[in-house]
């Protein structure tokens, strides 16, 4: 155990915490609710930070990083959709969701096929979860209806969009391999 992974780990436990004052009925709730996101967040670049400077990389962190990343953004994005009772939330959240589903599937065969590298994370995906991660800090901290709230759905909106985009990049570079699949 090293600390990159204790920080993952630690993402993880933060799932729990950020549902319970999300629902506390409490002014104070959905700020803190907000800044364990954010905490969280930052322990999503910090810990690959540190992996990789330190030289802590390991299977279980390569493992675990991902799936602690997909469940605080999947857990955040099902809190806001009860929370906004919108379409023009629950879309783009289920299209982020979605599309989480698809290319962690498509990771998983193309590593089996061993062409995980034909899917590795790029700079869209970065700037894509950087988008979606600044659009849930804002819905998670404002009510909705606020101006702020407002600018978090445009950014989610637009996260959506480069979810869409990173997407079909994605599905482009293993369509060789799909295609000889079928």
């Amino acid at each position: 155990m090293n600390i990159p992974n204790i920080l993952t780990l630690a993402r993880i436990a933060f799932i729990p915490l950020l549902v319970v004052f999300f629902y506390l009925p409490y002014s104070w709730s959905m700020p803190v609710a907000a800044g364990l996101f954010a905490l969280a967040s930052v322990t999503d670049w910090l810990d690959g930070y540190l992996a990789r400077r330190w030289n802590q990389s390991t299977p279980f962190g390569a493992f675990l990083d991902p799936v602690a990343d997909k469940l605080m953004v999947a857990v955040a994005l099902a809190l806001l959709i009860e929370r906004f009772d919108s379409i023009w939330l629950t879309l783009p959240a289920l299209v982020i969701i979605g599309r989480e589903i698809v290319i962690s599937a498509l990771r998983e065969w193309m590593a089996e096929m061993g062409k995980r590298g034909k899917v590795a994370v790029s700079w869209l995906g970065k700037a894509k979860t950087t988008m979606q991660m600044i659009a849930l800090l804002l819905l998670l901290a404002f009510a909705p209806g606020t101006q702020l709230s407002l600018l978090g759905v445009v950014t989610l909106h637009a996260a959506a969009i480069m979810t869409l985009w990173s997407m079909v990049m994605y599905l482009r570079a293993a369509w060789p391999h799909l295609s000889r699949a079928m």
